[in-house]
């Protein structure tokens, strides 16, 4: 663990830790803290003032590899190493671009995770998020219970960023680049928060509006991320000046931007078997063969083609609406083709 720092420690190992036995525990003694691999001393103290920030966090841990992996299943790496944590693969632990986005979507998702938790009374140490300072607009006004980002990010980044004060957390390099992406991260947690309303009125018109500040879904944010992962700049370490930090290798006549996920060291193409790579290979991986996309036969198989087989599904099928208030669906068979690279 020592060579990964979290929030993929904090989060996804967590998660081995939490899924197994965090689910399961009540977090109202201390000792609870012991059972989470990884976690350093910050984080250890960070949880025992707040245990009940834990369950939010334990949330955020099963989120976070969700999400990743339903992000990325139609490409050819598709965070599937997340469930080796906390033995990590080194496409998640070398600075490489997968592990710039794991970094970035787990330290959106620790203060997405607190931030909704207030909203939704679910911890007692927070509550609503804010009024908005800006004036409502015509047909609605504030009221509702938004969701309590100001405090999401405050805590979420204690946890996430603190393992980065450690020598645990591999090289400065290293540790510019997570501290950078979990900014990234969170700084698009910031950017999707909406206006979300509520209609009230007789005979359920919309007359009058009640709106709130509302943060989507870690789905979304996660998709924001996806276009910032397939445009992520590799930086080096050099002195700018009086100081070393992260600047583009090839285009080093600029500074890193804040919004661009940043990573040090190249992927593989993920196409063959390569653990010294990180690299699980695309063999047998179902793949679209209408595509032209990232999940099309020919992307996802690198060219090695594919083999065919048929499937049958069964699926709900001439649905009906009975007033009021159900649907009744009949249930129908049907072959479908599905194509395996090979």
């Amino acid at each position: 663990m020592a060579h990964l720092s979290p929030p993929v420690t904090s989060l996804v190992t967590t998660r081995v830790g939490l899924m197994v036995n965090g689910s399961r525990v009540a977090w109202n003694e201390t000792q609870h803290c012991k059972i989470l691999d990884g976690l350093v001393p910050d984080q250890l103290q960070l949880c025992r003032r707040n245990l009940e920030l834990m369950h939010s966090i334990v949330h955020a841990a099963k989120e976070t590899k969700g999400v990743c992996q339903k992000t990325f299943s139609d490409m050819r790496w598709n965070c599937s190493s997340i469930e080796y944590a906390p033995s990590f693969t080194p496409d998640l632990m070398k600075g490489t671009r997968e592990s710039a986005f794991v970094y970035a979507l787990a330290a959106a998702a620790v203060s997405h995770s607190i931030a909704r938790a207030c909203a939704s009374g679910e911890l007692p140490i927070c509550s609503c998020g804010s009024v908005p300072s800006e004036v409502p607009g015509p047909g609605f006004r504030w009221g509702g219970c938004g969701d309590n980002l100001r405090y999401g990010l405050q805590m979420g980044s204690a946890f996430a960023d603190g393992p980065m004060k450690s020598s645990k957390a591999g090289g400065q390099a290293t540790r510019l680049m997570n501290l950078h992406n979990n900014a990234v991260g969170r700084q698009v947690l910031i950017d999707s928060l909406e206006t979300k309303c509520k209609c009230h009125g007789v005979s359920g018109s919309c007359s009058v509006k009640t709106c709130w500040k509302g943060l989507q879904d870690l789905s979304e944010i996660a998709i924001d991320l996806k276009s910032k992962y397939l445009a992520a700049i590799k930086v080096t370490h050099r002195h700018m000046g009086t100081r070393k930090q992260l600047v583009p290798k090839e285009l080093d006549i600029r500074p890193v931007r804040e919004a661009e996920l940043v990573y040090l060291v190249s992927s593989p193409d993920y196409c063959t078997k390569n653990p010294k790579l990180g690299s699980l290979g695309t063999q047998d991986r179902q793949c679209n063969k209408t595509s032209v996309g990232s999940d099309s036969c020919n992307l996802m198989c690198c060219g090695r083609g594919y083999n065919a087989y048929t499937e049958s599904v069964v699926e709900r099928c001439q649905c009906k609406y009975y007033w009021c208030c159900y649907v009744m669906c009949k249930k129908c068979q049907r072959t479908v083709e599905r194509y395996v690279c090979k």
